[in-house]
């Protein structure tokens, strides 16, 4: 069964990797085109091209389908399944019609519910208990075509955004080489998606990186996780601000008010919220590199 990979971040390089290891006879990569990186804004290729280049498999970069000669470029390769993980680019109807046996994708949610392009940080972001992996058929909608399988996993309670993204990977690439099988024996399901039960997650900004510590704790801790690695919640502790990366819900009673420094220990720094407290216990002050918060503070003293 010839596949066409279409994918462009780590998550997807994963995937990749996976299904090359189990035999799938990959014709064909699309990923964004290469990207300036860093601080000399070399051209960068994204994780899948490296993949893909290492294994001899023909890449393409479009920035997008609406050409006629790009979409023939991909009839051209005759693929009878096309394979989506974290493309970054919505496929038109002239492209979803071209595989006879449809194009598929692998969503970091447990479909209906977190569609869209911040699935797995706000599952974290909302203090889910459970997320996981959906492989689906694709469709002009977005993330609502009819669901093939999913993967399901339980989430740490101090997980943050990216830890999660680490196992959702190998949980998809599972998944993808799994729904692969399963269209090239003919058992793939299809199961439609109830609309009324969607829910959706929108790019994250940083906009929503200021902490509010009339919130609870379990909220805050949460937003912590969840911006972790970007774009990272943010405070300001006695007229400097910083990112913050590491947090804990302590079980301490106070009835300080909200934003109140409490006290610093051995593990962190305790702050009084509008319900419980929160230990913040790694950050970044301005200017300034990621730290444990005692040792911060430690050279820096707060006046408690």
């Amino acid at each position: 069964m010839r596949v066409v990979f279409m994918g462009t971040p780590d998550i997807a390089a994963t995937c990749l990797k996976k299904i090359l290891e189990h035999g799938c006879e990959v014709v064909g990569v699309y990923t964004q085109p290469d990207r300036p990186k860093n601080r000399g804004m070399k051209l960068q290729p994204s994780p899948v091209k490296e993949v893909a280049l290492a294994h001899n498999i023909p890449v393409f970069q479009p920035e997008n389908f609406r050409e006629a000669e790009t979409v023939e470029q991909l009839r051209s390769l005759q693929p009878d399944v096309v394979a989506v993980v974290a493309y970054g680019r919505i496929l038109p109807q002239s492209v979803l019609d071209i595989p006879p046996r449809g194009c598929i994708n692998i969503h970091a949610s447990l479909l209906p519910q977190y569609r869209g392009s911040a699935p797995y940080q706000w599952a974290v972001l909302d203090g889910l208990k459970e997320t996981g992996v959906t492989a689906m058929y694709l469709c002009r909608e977005m993330d609502a075509g009819d669901i093939i399988d999913i993967a399901k996993t339980p989430i740490a309670p101090e997980e943050t955004a990216g830890e999660l993204l680490d196992r959702l990977a190998e949980l998809g690439a599972e998944l993808l080489s799994k729904t692969l099988r399963s269209i090239r024996e003919g058992t793939a399901k299809r199961t439609p998606q109830d609309g009324s039960l969607a829910t959706y997650a929108p790019m994250l900004d940083k906009t929503m990186c200021p902490l509010d510590w009339n919130r609870t704790a379990r909220q805050l801790h949460d937003q912590i996780r969840g911006l972790n690695p970007w774009p990272v919640a943010t405070t300001e502790l006695q007229g400097k601000r910083f990112k913050i990366y590491e947090s804990r819900v302590v079980d301490v009673t106070t009835d300080a008010a909200p934003g109140t420094i409490l006290v610093l220990t051995k593990t962190g720094l305790q702050i009084a919220c509008g319900e419980g407290v929160l230990e913040i216990r790694n950050l970044q002050a301005e200017g300034g590199k990621r730290m444990a918060a005692p040792d911060y503070f430690r050279g820096h003293p707060l006046e408690l």
